[in-house]
């Protein structure tokens, strides 16, 4: 076994570390560090945290985000379908109509369901 031609995987590997860990390093040492109430004070929201922050939350809120990048996606294939069109021939227009006739038979789903409403 040739343990040379391992030298560029473990070159990269290092770069790769190196590149991540380094510029941390760095700009801990060399970085101002002068923690002052005004720089540690809350400033998302301009008040300080009212509540535990293990507080039940709303799982609606995520249901919406999934959905959401789920069907960006789905709609992400029509952009590359739509260029091949011309290649893919009839085979293709048949599975993509398939494709988008299960896309709104799930949006309809999740329509009738509630997982869309808010209140």
């Amino acid at each position: 076994m040739n343990t040379a031609s391992y030298l560029p995987v473990l070159l990269f590997i290092l770069v790769g570390v190196g590149v991540g860990v380094v510029p941390m390093f760095l700009g801990k040492i060399l970085g101002p560090s002068k923690p002052e109430p005004e720089k540690l004070s809350p400033y998302e929201c301009g008040f300080d945290a009212f509540e535990d922050a293990r507080m039940k939350f709303d799982v609606r809120y995520y249901l919406v985000a999934i959905l959401f990048i789920l069907f960006d996606l789905e709609t992400a294939f029509l952009f590359p379908w739509g260029v091949a069109l011309k290649e893919i021939g009839w085979a293709g227009y048949a599975s993509m109509i398939v494709f988008l006739l299960e896309f709104i038979v799930g949006f309809v789903y999740i329509w009738k369901k509630g997982a869309l409403d808010w209140e």
